[in-house]
């Protein structure tokens, strides 16, 4: 894969998974749903073995690539979705205190019906928070609601088109494409530069990602035509 976010000598254990096989596609939508599905478990055991390897040098370098890049200029009066990592994903809580030392103001995402798109919350890294479904650490209930300018998103796998592998829940997406209705809206993809593939696909619903921060390059995505 030639890509720029790969660095083989950070996570060698994750080579192996990186160049599983998954099984070739057609072009209806149960294809790409069955590829996608495949994809996750062999995506999953990549982040798994990065997140072991780099451990919180990941979220220094995740907040020193943001803060260096282009996204800076847009942090200074606006409200920034973060999110509190579950299980192997990238921990943005450093960046999200950079952030708001440098004029954001930070909410997270909450679920609160499964086919509607998330809801957002004021919160700062010195507020508390409470288990909201599935788990996921969100703000409390009386928090003021607010709406994002940037989405901060959480992903299994990315490629250099933006296109991201999420968990199958389409939260994010129904998210986006409500968002995008009624503003303006910049979503940064947060992920281990060993997360990037090529061999995603996406579907009719799929929203593709503004930019990609990894722990050693921030991308912004091409427009390309689909």
């Amino acid at each position: 894969m030639d890509f720029q976010f790969v660095n083989p000598h950070l996570a060698p254990s994750t080579l192996s998974h990186a160049r599983n096989e998954v099984v070739p596609i057609g072009d209806t939508t149960s294809d790409i749903d069955i590829h996608k599905l495949a994809l996750r478990a062999v995506a999953r055991d990549v982040r798994d073995a990065l997140a072991s390897g780099l451990g919180a040098a990941a979220a220094t370098g995740l907040a020193a690539r943001f803060m260096s890049s282009p996204l800076a200029n847009h942090v200074d009066g606006s409200i920034v979705s973060g999110y509190m990592p579950m299980h192997s994903e990238i921990d943005p809580q450093f960046l999200m205190a950079r952030l708001s030392a440098a004029g954001a103001t930070l909410c997270l995402p909450d679920v609160v019906a499964d086919s509607a798109p998330l809801v957002f919350r004021r919160w700062a890294p010195e507020d508390g928070t409470v288990a909201g479904r599935y788990g996921i650490a969100v703000p409390s209930p009386e928090a003021e609601s607010l709406t994002p300018d940037v989405l901060l998103v959480p992903m299994l796998a990315f490629d250099k088109s933006g296109r991201r592998l999420g968990y199958g829940g389409g939260y994010y997406d129904r998210t986006v494409a409500s968002l995008r209705e009624t503003r303006d809206l910049m979503t940064v993809g947060l992920a281990f530069s060993g997360q990037a593939r090529d061999d995603l696909h996406e579907g009719a619903h799929d929203m593709r990602l503004d930019w990609i921060v990894t722990e050693s390059a921030a991308h912004h995505v091409l427009v390309e035509v689909r």
